[in-house]
């Protein structure tokens, strides 16, 4: 049995300037841009409630795109029962999953990332 949920929703922006883009999309959907990032990290967070999803900007290679991240406690299971359901794995990364959909969006497979995801997340078995 694992858990799993919708997680984050993260904007990929083929830029130099994480910083412009964060500032850009937080104000564009009414966040804050975080503050007090490490500048060598390709991601921001803009901030909003806590029991909100997550929103980050991330600064990619690729062409800009919007893709999800699915957090559980179990990256392996998940992932499992994501392919069983037609998804494919496209790269290991750290500790979490890319993996594709029948209907070719990416997104990810994460650890947990929200402190309600043992009380709202659902359950597999």
């Amino acid at each position: 049995m694992h858990k799993s949920r919708l997680s984050n929703i993260i904007i990929d922006c083929k830029t130099d300037d994480i910083d412009a883009a964060a500032n850009f999309w937080a104000s564009a959907i009414g966040r804050v841009a975080e503050s007090d990032a490490d500048p060598t990290e390709p991601y921001r967070l803009l901030e909003g409630p806590p029991n909100e999803m997550k929103i980050l900007v991330q600064a990619v290679q690729h062409e800009s795109r919007v893709h999800l991240d699915i957090e559980t406690n179990d990256v392996e299971a998940e992932a499992s029962r994501l392919e069983k359901l037609g998804a494919k794995r496209v790269a290991k990364i750290k500790t979490w999953w890319v993996m594709e959909a029948p209907t070719g969006q990416r997104f990810c497979v994460v650890r947990p990332q929200r402190a309600d995801f043992e009380e709202y997340a659902n359950v597999w078995r």
